[in-house]
């Protein structure tokens, strides 16, 4: 999968501290494209845009 176009962003409540989180790129027609953000260059998980909402949801929902 090309994610060259993706645009990452992580949630605004990471902080700056180096911890451990991760960006997600939900720019891309048809997918949802989650990595870690200390490792920019690894791997990405790629969702569909219906599997990324059910999945935010469901830790919304135990937050």
């Amino acid at each position: 999968m090309d994610l060259t176009g993706a645009q990452w962003r992580k949630s605004t409540k990471s902080g700056n501290n180096g911890g451990a989180c991760v960006e997600v790129a939900d720019n891309l027609s048809g997918v949802v494209g989650v990595r870690d953000s200390k490792d920019p260059s690894g791997p990405a998980l790629v969702f569909a845009p219906a599997a990324w909402r059910s999945f935010v949801a469901q830790v919304a929902e135990r937050a």
